[in-house]
């Protein structure tokens, strides 16, 4: 087995506002799609074909949530950079960047719809 996890949804409420919040903090298109079941998809940047990857999502049954599950997102080099644009594009940051020595330095945010989301670098 590769990766235990092979696809993620973040959910959203106002869809624009997370895909707006998610380009700003990653720096990079959200690719947009409507799906047969009536979704508002938002696939994040880097996504590709046969790797880990996942997007916001808007439809029934979709609910954010700050409680559950952490996603980690790749916070690049240097997840400083990715964090500084939390609170300027309308998040909260929960955890400032904390070493976790060998394995690198995470943080913790809530996005503008609720959800507690995470960063991961190894500097």
């Amino acid at each position: 087995m590769a990766n235990v996890i092979t696809w993620f949804e973040i959910p959203a409420k106002n869809f624009e506002r997370a895909c707006t919040f998610y380009s700003q903090v990653l720096g990079g298109d959200i690719h947009k799609m409507d799906s047969p079941r009536g979704l508002n998809y938002g696939f994040l940047p880097g996504f590709a074909q046969n790797e880990v990857g996942g997007a916001i999502v808007q439809g029934e049954g979709y609910e954010p949530s700050g409680k559950g599950s952490v996603v980690y997102l790749n916070g690049g080099k240097d997840l400083s950079i990715a964090l500084a644009k939390v609170e300027k594009a309308g998040g909260k940051i929960l955890m400032p960047k904390t070493s976790i020595g060998e394995n690198g330095f995470m943080a913790h945010f809530t996005d503008t719809e609720g959800n507690r989301v995470a960063l991961h670098s190894m500097s």
